[in-house]
């Protein structure tokens, strides 16, 4: 919706991002073969080498979520090519670094599987809302620098640590509000659609 509050990263969600929030696998063969068992209601992938790693082992996303950099550099031409194979309707929005733009936690909300969200800036926090947004039983998988691939299983349980720390963020728009009080948390729960609590 036009007039929400884009959030922006704060030192306390800053350092939490730094650990792993779902579980960590050390490549993404091993986090396929779970996935494969695991069975979930949908997969969404966040970040360039972990979309096409998948499309590459012949796994589709149903939301794959890519700015074609990787650690802030252009993605390679091997990168970019998985990902335009992948056949899937488009989405373009625009999510400066460190920020969740409204046009980011609405295209994830409101994704009609198949579909490719392509980001003119950063999706480094995508994975806050697509964790709120998606379905019970799906299954939402990002990079973890120099560590591994994370993949978390989407539960009532996860979904409330995600909007836990999505009431974290601090706002752009307007006078500065508090983060983490009673009124930020109230402008947080109207910004996200209401699918986010089905």
């Amino acid at each position: 919706m036009k007039g929400e509050p884009a959030l922006l990263l704060s030192e306390k969600v800053r350092a939490r991002l730094k650990r792993p929030l779902g579980q960590l696998f050390s490549n993404i063969g091993s986090a396929i073969e779970y996935l494969r068992k695991l069975k979930p209601h949908r997969l969404i992938t966040i970040g360039d080498i972990v979309g096409a790693g998948f499309i590459a082992a012949g796994v589709k996303p149903d939301v794959v979520v890519v700015d074609f950099f990787v650690m802030r550099t252009p993605a390679p031409p091997s990168i970019r090519v998985l990902i335009d194979s992948f056949e899937a309707s488009v989405i373009h929005v625009k999510n400066p670094a460190g920020t969740l733009t409204s046009e980011m936690r609405n295209s994830l909300a409101e994704a009609k599987p198949p579909v490719k969200i392509i980001v003119e800036g950063e999706e480094d926090l995508a994975t806050i809302p697509a964790v709120i947004s998606a379905p019970l039983g799906s299954a939402v998988v990002y990079g973890q620098p120099a560590e591994g691939i994370v993949l978390i299983e989407v539960t009532e349980a996860k979904r409330k640590e995600f909007m836990d720390i999505i009431k974290d963020l601090t706002f752009a728009a307007g006078s500065p509000l508090p983060s983490g009080g009673d009124e930020s948390r109230r402008i947080v729960s109207e910004t996200l659609p209401p699918k986010a609590y089905r």
